[in-house]
């Protein structure tokens, strides 16, 4: 009973992040699962089954809020279902001692890059209204689906920062967007994992506690969207995921890093950590005293929340 109420309240928290960022529920998740021993494919799929209904609220909570784009979420949407599928066939192959440290590695990958972005990178509004071509969104939504699928999370970290580094949509509907969108990646990973594994370690009571937390902080998250600086946020989910997965590589039977190193190493990621989360939270509070339109504070950023922590690259950076 216990693990069941620890993953509710990981996938409370897991859903907080991700409603109110546009990424993390799948990678902090799985990356959770795996620090306790689970199989790679199994907690892929556990998470992907509990993604269904937490990404179909999030999705709901989102379009109630006005945060949806709808053209965005099909030509996003149907492409990330054919990767996800073809991901969760391909993780459900791998035997799990060659699973283990690529997914730790794709979940590494994604952690340092959410920390890198929401740390250090501001991103332009100039383009902003200008329609989003399919000939981006198609191939975006297929490496995203793929990523997701094999690294039990990744549509999100794929998907948010390039859809918004294009400056084309404000920030607030490319999180409900890539939020809605995910219940197609859910649902498509999660055929591709029963397909390859069965029910075979796949735990549903651990499915159900995920969902459970995830379901009570969805419409929570869709209002969070437009006060919580999602910059600071990014930077300390980022750093979690990093810390957990290193945890992961440097306990593999190939590593076999000694205790020395690897507190050392745990130590310096501590370190890199903190000092991001520190960084953030002065570049949140500096675009906040700036008062321009493009900054926290100011009425483009009560539209759209996210507005003035990510569309403030004249400032942040």
């Amino acid at each position: 009973m216990r693990t069941l109420v620890l993953l509710a309240l990981i996938g409370l928290g897991a859903q907080l992040v991700d409603g109110s960022l546009g990424m993390a529920y799948g990678v902090t998740s799985t990356t959770l699962l795996l620090a306790v021993g689970t199989n790679p494919a199994a907690a892929s799929a556990t998470v992907h089954l509990a993604e269904i209904g937490t990404t179909l609220a999030s999705g709901v909570s989102h379009w109630r809020f006005g945060n949806v784009d709808w053209r965005v979420v099909l030509r996003i949407g149907v492409p990330g279902a054919v990767g996800a599928f073809v991901g969760a066939t391909f993780l459900s192959w791998l035997a799990t001692d060659v699973a283990a440290p690529v997914m730790a590695l794709v979940l590494l990958t994604l952690g340092l890059y959410v920390l890198a972005r929401f740390t250090f990178t501001g991103i332009s509004s100039e383009n902003l209204g200008k329609p989003l071509r399919k000939r981006f969104l198609a191939p975006l939504g297929l490496v995203g689906g793929f990523v997701d699928a094999t690294g039990g999370g990744g549509w999100g970290p794929v998907g948010t920062p390039a859809i918004l580094a294009s400056g084309r949509l404000e920030p607030r509907k490319v999180i409900g967007s890539i939020d809605t969108s995910e219940f197609l990646v859910a649902i498509a990973a999660s055929a591709g994992f029963l397909l390859g594994l069965g029910s075979a370690g796949i735990n549903g009571a651990w499915a159900l506690a995920l969902l459970a937390g995830g379901l009570v902080a969805a419409p929570v998250a869709a209002w969070l969207v437009r006060i919580l600086p999602p910059r600071v946020l990014g930077s300390a989910v980022g750093g979690l995921i990093v810390l957990t997965n290193v945890r992961t590589l440097l306990t593999l039977d190939v590593v076999d890093a000694g205790g020395a190193v690897r507190w050392g190493v745990y130590a310096l990621v501590v370190a890199v950590w903190a000092g991001a989360v520190a960084y953030s939270v002065r570049a949140h509070l500096r675009t906040r005293r700036v008062g321009s339109p493009l900054v926290e504070g100011s009425a483009g950023a009560e539209q759209g929340g996210v507005a003035g922590a990510v569309v403030s690259g004249r400032h942040d950076a």
